[in-house]
């Protein structure tokens, strides 16, 4: 059994472009909701306040499994919502890489709220309020001032939630399955090789390859961040 890394094969590759398109389209589909998620629960006050917290937060805390069986239950093609988009739209996401998209984007859904709201609650509110003073309508005052004092959390949060949907496993593989060149991203590829005979050294190089993004998107987003804060003066 050799565990010395293989070079990578145009099947690997395939794999890791994938992978990278499954993550971009997550963030693409999550992050303008959980922009909203983190105003409502940073900037406004209701009765139902901490459900939503709490359902934003949720796939945080279930088994990705558990997550993964629910979107199938929704969005599969019985599911109530799955069924119409099938039926009136023709669109199918179970089982699809727009599925696999869908399920990353759920499971790293709790991570960019966070990291959104984090630099809300940071900010200070004051700005607002004096712009509020100063006749600026709530569009203006999200445009000039809200955005802007939310933008290193904003980054972060879609880096975070990029490097994060790479490595997503059981809500991809429950929802999606593991189909070569549709839904068999980079941690479906290394299971699968690891579950075939004399696989451990393909295993090895796609976990190298997994490995090395994780790092750069890690160390990515803690720059982004300190420059963004740095760029508003909240960083000396």
């Amino acid at each position: 059994m050799s565990l010395w890394p293989d070079a990578l094969s145009a099947d690997d590759w395939q794999t890791i472009g994938l992978t990278l398109s499954v993550a971009l389209r997550a963030v693409a589909a999550g992050l303008p909701l959980a922009i909203l998620t983190a105003l409502l629960l940073s900037r406004t006050r209701f009765a139902f306040r901490p459900v939503l917290g709490a359902l934003a937060h949720l796939p945080m805390v279930l088994p990705p499994v558990v997550t993964g069986w629910l979107l199938l239950l929704a969005f599969g093609v019985r599911g109530p919502i799955g069924a119409m988009l099938n039926q009136w739209f023709g669109i199918r996401l179970a089982f699809t890489t727009a599925g696999a998209a869908l399920a990353c984007a759920v499971m790293v859904f709790p991570v960019m709220v966070r990291a959104i709201r984090l630099s809300l609650d940071a900010a200070d509110p004051g700005l607002e309020q004096a712009a509020r003073s100063l006749g600026a309508g709530r569009l203006d005052r999200f445009v000039s001032i809200t955005l802007p004092l939310a933008a290193p959390g904003i980054l972060v949060a879609a880096i975070v939630g990029f490097v994060t949907s790479l490595g997503e496993f059981g809500a991809v593989i429950t929802f999606a399955a593991s189909i070569p060149g549709q839904t068999r991203t980079l941690p479906l590829a290394i299971y699968a090789a690891l579950q075939s005979p004399g696989g451990e050294a393909r295993a090895a190089t796609l976990s190298l390859v997994s490995l090395a993004l994780a790092l750069a998107g890690l160390i990515a987003a803690e720059a982004a961040g300190r420059w963004l804060n740095r760029l508003l003066g909240r960083v000396p």
